[in-house]
Order: structure tokens, then sequence, then C-alpha cells
């Protein structure tokens, strides 16, 4: 989205994909925050205690969205944000360019009850040359660093190599633009996201056999990154584009799923919402209608 000449007005493209709409983004940000929000109240009722809900909106809007989600969940829900800087975008003839972007998380009933892994090197960063010099003086019999600790009458060992738990600026996941490796993964969808991101995501929020849910699925990213650890998965969106994506990268990857297509059904609420979900065939029926 970009700003109208208007005052009070955002405008963006109408998102295309081989011609056809893949979704558009012109809105009235009063409009899209009152849009968002009456869903995100329908999504925290649906979200079970140890759940964690990952917000990702364009910087013109994440802000007035981070005030829609204090009244949804309650500031003391807030666990925080990341700062996704990619390092790879592109900069402006002139102007302050954005290279990042920015991630709202929000727990139902605060941060003790939520799943935070750090069990797996993508949810662990590697300690500052500084830190590595002025703390990491000893060595075990295997020759690894490591330093210690000593809190409350217990010793505490930390090895070098093991990194420490990741932080809120992620700087080593690059997006996808067709310089990069990545440009194997895209599927032309606008607004894709690498595997990488979503699979840190997944991996740090989440248990295996647990439901991961993405609304506006977009390109399907979540949903097959979910599958390939061992969630199952519910994926909806408004766009027939991003749904016929996002089923062809299902199938590619051999993965199972039902669909189901509530466009035109006045008797069901997701009608509102969604043009169609995508369950993975193992989600309870209850599940699958959040």
């Amino acid at each position: 989205m970009s700003c109208r000449e208007e005052p009070g007005q955002m405008r963006g493209r109408a998102q295309k994909k081989s011609g056809r709409r893949a979704y558009e983004d012109r809105a009235d940000p009063a409009a899209l925050v009152a849009l968002l929000e009456a869903r995100l109240v329908t999504i925290r009722e649906r979200m079970s205690d140890k759940a964690t809900l990952w917000l990702h909106m364009d910087y013109r809007a994440v802000h007035d969205m981070k005030v829609a989600c204090d009244r949804v969940f309650g500031r003391r829900c807030f666990l925080g944000d990341v700062c996704w800087a990619p390092g790879n975008g592109a900069r402006g003839a002139r102007g302050f360019s954005m290279t990042h972007q920015t991630l709202l998380l929000y727990a139902k009933k605060g941060k003790k009850h939520v799943v935070h892994r750090t069990d797996h090197e993508l949810l662990r960063e590697p300690y500052a040359e500084t830190s590595l010099k002025m703390h990491f003086k000893k060595t075990d019999e295997d020759g690894r660093r490591y330093r210690e600790r000593h809190v409350n009458g217990k010793t505490y060992r930390y090895y070098a190599d093991e990194g420490r738990r990741l932080g809120s600026v992620w700087t080593d996941i690059p997006a996808m633009v067709a310089n990069t490796p990545l440009r194997k993964e895209g599927t032309g969808y606008p607004t894709q996201k690498p595997e990488r991101l979503l699979e840190r995501i997944v991996r740090m929020s989440s248990d295996e056999g647990d439901v991961v849910a993405d609304l506006m699925c977009g390109s399907g990213t979540t949903l097959v990154v979910a599958a390939r650890l061992g969630r199952r998965f519910i994926g909806s969106d408004q766009s027939p584009v991003a749904i016929e994506i996002a089923t062809k990268r299902l199938d590619e990857a051999g993965i199972r799923y039902r669909f189901d297509d509530r466009r035109g059904d006045p008797a069901s609420d997701a009608a509102k919402d969604s043009a169609a979900s995508i369950p993975s065939e193992e989600t309870p029926p209850d599940a699958a209608r959040s």
C-alpha cells in the first residue's frame, strides 16, 4: 500500500499474476483496520492458550494494526515484534528506504502459556565475536569452547557452537527476489515469503501435531512448510488465484488435504471471509471450521 494524495487514504497496486488479479490492496486505512480487527476477534476465540498470532503488515498499516491488536488481545498479551531485514531489497533513488518488515506477535493469555521452542539451529544465532573472545575461554575434552554461569548454587554450561537463543532482529533470511537462489521457490505470487522464514516461525511457535492456520495464505508457503514439519494446517484466502497456486503447490509436494469451497454459501460465516479453505486431511472437523 502507498499513500494517496488525499489525506486519510491508502492506495496500492492491483497486484497481478499472469494477467489476473491476485489481490487488491487499495483500502481506506480505517476500513482496513476495522475489517481485520473483526477477523482477529474470531481468530482469538479459536486460538488455543499455547498459540501465537504472527501478523505481518505493510509498514504503512502495521502501527494501526498494533493498536487494533491491543484492543482485541490486550496489551499484556503482546509478545513483541520481529524485525525481518532481508538485506536484499530495493533501495529508493531518493528519500528514506524501508529495508525491513515487521511481524507482530500476540498470545491469547500471555507469554507463560505459549510454545516457544529453541531446539533447532534455525532458532538460534551465533554469538558475537566480542562475546566469544571475552566469555568463551574454556575448552572441554572434545575441543569445544564454552562458558559457565553460576546461578543460585547451580552451574550452567553454554557452548559457543550451539549459539544463543534467537533475538528479534532477523537478518539471515533473504527475501523472494529474482537474483537469489530462492527463485526456485517462486510461484509468481506477488507477496510470497521464503520457506525458510515460515519454517522458523512454525518451528518456534508449535509442536508436531499442532494445527497451524494461515487465513490469508496467498501462495501457500505456510501450509507446505507446516505439513513438511509434521503439523496439521488450515489455509484460506479470498483470492481464487491464491487458492489455485496454493493447491497446486500442495499437490506437487504430495501433501494430502481436503478442499472446502464456501463461495456463495450464505449459510456459512466463512463465505464472508474466504473464497476457499484448505484444511489438511488430518485436521479435526471443529478445527477446520476456524
